[in-house]
């Protein structure tokens, strides 16, 4: 039997090595103005790819969901805000590409894994921050600038076991000591002044965030990289600002569980779907 998933790659940025690259997921007949789940991958900012959330990428298209899965600017070569410069990037090239690839540039949800997952989540939260000036995106085969005219807002972010607060975790991993998280955080931080800017729970709470989009957050029971009271911290720091959020946790998963089938993956891409649903409008 046929795949009924198409799945396509093509150049979207560029980095010095070359350009950055996006794999779409759709069904073969998917509906024209498509809603779209940009996916960004985890890897302690440092590693991983495009690929790494093919799985569940493939069960939310066929939902029928566009998911456009990103590589982006990585560490140690590349620091932060690089990486998550790419995600408001990313959310830009969709809608100065939206024509050409059938979607609505009305209805984009985030959606990130573990270090991928911080990434969506502070993008998220400052969509149009002035640090994210200047980045490049392909249209119609040439780079142009993804305008700040064109907003970078989205409806809905879905953080699966996300690193929330860069310098808790740099903290916890140091503790644990858990050697290639430790590189990992200094390589593209560089300072622990950075990690504490870039902590999402810091920018909520301080009342720095732009936006507070509906946001459910995936947290594994026996997950050994995100210890559950740095995402309780996000938790606080959300709804103290009064933004909307759902919490749906996974007892006795470790962390990256939904990439690989199971039970309980079966029952996260499930609670996915539904919540994209519910929020794909904004509502």
């Amino acid at each position: 039997m046929a795949d009924p998933i198409v799945s396509t790659e093509e150049a979207w940025s560029q980095c010095d090595e070359g350009p950055l690259l996006v794999r779409l997921y759709r069904q073969q007949n998917a509906a024209a103005k498509s809603s779209v789940v940009l996916d960004v991958h985890g890897g302690a900012w440092s590693s991983s790819d495009r690929g790494a959330g093919e799985f569940y990428n493939r069960a939310l298209a066929a939902a029928g969901f566009v998911v456009a899965a990103i590589d982006f600017h990585q560490g140690p070569t590349y620091q932060h805000p690089s990486a998550s410069r790419d995600v408001v990037a990313a959310v830009r090239w969709l809608r100065m590409n939206a024509a050409r690839l059938d979607i609505d540039a009305a209805r984009i949800g985030l959606l990130g894994s573990s270090s991928g997952g911080h990434l969506v989540m502070y993008a998220g939260v400052l969509p149009d921050a002035e640090q994210y000036q200047g980045a490049h995106v392909y249209v119609d085969g040439e780079l142009a600038q993804a305008t700040q005219a064109i907003s970078a807002q989205v409806n809905y972010i879905m953080a699966l076991w996300p690193v929330s607060d860069p310098y808790f975790r740099y903290r916890y991993a140091k503790r644990a000591s858990m050697d290639r998280l430790v590189q990992a955080h200094d390589g593209f931080y560089v300072t622990e002044e950075a990690m504490r800017e870039a902590s999402v729970p810091r920018v909520v709470g301080a009342g720095e965030a732009q936006c507070l989009p509906p946001l459910l957050v995936v947290q594994p029971g026996e997950d050994a990289n995100v210890p559950v009271e740095m995402t309780f911290d996000l938790m606080r720091a959300w709804q103290s600002r009064g933004g909307y959020l759902e919490y749906s946790h996974f007892p006795d998963q470790p962390h990256g569980f939904g990439h690989r089938d199971s039970a309980a993956t079966q029952r996260m891409i499930a609670v996915l779907i539904d919540f994209a649903r519910r929020h794909e409008t904004g509502a």
